[in-house]
């Protein structure tokens, strides 16, 4: 991968955390592809974490540079006194990197670190941004202040039709200018087919964040209602919760052990191999209450032959469809997310066939490889080089 001056390509990428949930993961499979198409590759990040290895093991260079990231608690008086002292400080910290390291593009990995793309514009690198956010159901205000350093952009790229509605409905400015790309999502390396017969009674399995949006509560109330009306099941819970959001995993505990549920539910905190428990299961749930911009975790339990429950809303539906195996309920409603659990229940054979099929169309759909090229072909072309 070359730039316009027949020189290997050099990218810097911005990403706001060093987690290895949803976005990061998907960051994993852009470097991926960035590297493998020959281009060089630094990635910044603000904070130490689990995905600095990762990253280095795909072949990036990874530097830390503490620059803010757009949070809503900013969104307050104090809030923005805070941010505006750490953006002068940010700003200057990201132009002297890209001083230091010039790239021919940059790669902002989300819109909550519109600072690079100001520090591009300042020191002329064209820079492209990568939007994994969809707040729908934010405030017009907020919508707008997030979309807002997106003109500023030579590129943009969302992972749903969704996302890019939803930026176009807050800056009607921005109306045509994103280029949609499904995200690549790596299947499991060894695929074990479902269980013939439900020993035991149903395995559920929740993965992500543990918040109130992510309506993990609502998993834990179906739950209920299975073992109430007689259907065996059990919930295992994988992820953690935000620091400073602590008393949300409280309340989910204090809710299993008002419903006797203890020894039906199992909390497993954050882990960063998910295939294991995918194979223990028999059916994934995202039971999210508000819009998410893509649903990689569903994803991932079709790739793993597994049925899926998943909210009937925004990016979950791009995610899920088309699959056989997937059912659609209502946000927030615990009824129904019961209700479509006891029907994989009672016809086993049937979503476990049809989850078996889905797989192929999974692993077709969300290849890494194809993406990886895709959008090193963006980079490229938002550098002057050929795509």
């Amino acid at each position: 991968m070359l730039n316009n001056s027949g020189q290997q390509l050099s990218v810097l990428v911005a990403h706001p955390s060093a987690d290895l949930y949803g976005s990061d993961r998907v960051l994993l499979e852009t470097i991926a592809g960035l590297v493998h198409a020959g281009a060089r590759v630094l990635v910044t990040l603000p904070a130490p974490g689990p995905l600095v290895a990762e990253l280095q093991r795909r072949g990036a260079r990874v530097i830390l540079s503490p620059t803010p990231v757009l949070r809503k608690s900013m969104l307050t008086g104090a809030g923005l006194l805070r941010l505006t002292a750490a953006a002068v400080d940010g700003l200057l910290r990201s132009i002297g990197v890209i001083r230091g390291a010039r790239p021919d593009v940059i790669l902002a990995n989300t819109i909550t670190v519109p600072l690079w793309t100001v520090a591009g514009r300042l020191t002329g690198v064209p820079v492209v941004t990568h939007v994994h956010e969809a707040e729908a159901h934010a405030s017009r205000a907020l919508r707008t202040a997030l979309a807002l350093p997106l003109l500023l952009s030579n590129g943009i790229l969302t992972n749903s039709q969704f996302s890019a509605d939803t930026l176009a409905a807050a800056l009607p400015a921005l109306r045509g200018r994103a280029t949609v790309i499904y995200n690549g999502v790596p299947g499991p390396v060894e695929q074990v087919p479902p269980r013939e017969v439900l020993d035991g009674g149903l395995r559920v399995l929740y993965i992500g964040r543990l918040s109130h949006r992510k309506g993990v509560d609502v998993a834990v109330d179906a739950l209920r209602r299975l073992l109430r009306d007689g259907v065996e099941a059990r919930l295992d819970v994988v992820g953690a919760v935000f620091p400073g959001y602590e008393d949300y995993e409280a309340g989910l505990r204090e809710q299993v052990a008002d419903n006797a549920a203890e020894g039906r539910v199992t909390f497993h905190g954050f882990q960063d191999n998910v295939w294991p428990f995918l194979a223990d299961s028999d059916v994934l749930v995202v039971p999210s209450r508000l819009d998410e911009p893509f649903g990689n975790t569903a994803v991932e339990a079709v790739l793993a032959s597994r049925p899926v429950v998943v909210s009937n809303t925004s990016g979950l539906r791009e995610a899920a469809a088309g699959y056989r195996s997937a059912q659609f309920v209502e946000p927030g409603d615990a009824a129904g997310l019961a209700a479509a659990l006891a029907r994989v229940s009672d016809q086993w054979q049937d979503f476990r066939a049809m989850a078996r099929l889905d797989a192929a169309a999974a692993e077709h759909r969300h290849s890494p490889e194809f993406y990886g090229k895709l959008i090193a072909g963006h980079l490229a072309e938002a550098a002057g080089g050929p795509r």
